[in-house]
């Protein structure tokens, strides 16, 4: 599954299972799909920075093989929502998410 987040300032997507965790993180149920009105961006921005900040991603560094990719650290899958959050605040927009659909 994939997850739109949408404002009058901007759109991104990206996969659910991230979305949900970083919807929980930010104070949200982490129900698609949601909403979270202007008012209450600013709060929500400071826990999604707090929740990444402190959230322990070290790769784990076992034996790995060589041909093994580098793991995405939370903090920065979060970097485009807190961007689109950000500019939301600053216009007073609402933010929407919801399940993305593949147009036929």
């Amino acid at each position: 599954m994939l997850v739109r987040f949408n404002s009058r300032v901007g759109m991104i997507t990206m996969f659910g299972d991230v979305a949900t965790k970083l919807l929980r993180v930010m104070g949200q149920s982490g129900a698609v799909p949601g909403a979270i009105l202007a008012p209450d961006i600013p709060a929500a921005i400071e826990r999604l920075r707090t929740g990444v900040g402190l959230h322990s991603e070290t790769a784990q560094t076992g034996d790995r093989e060589e041909d093994d990719e580098p793991r995405v650290k939370l903090s920065q899958r979060a970097f485009p929502l807190i961007e689109l959050l950000e500019r939301a605040a600053k216009s007073g927009a609402d933010v929407i998410w919801e399940e993305e659909r593949k147009a036929i």
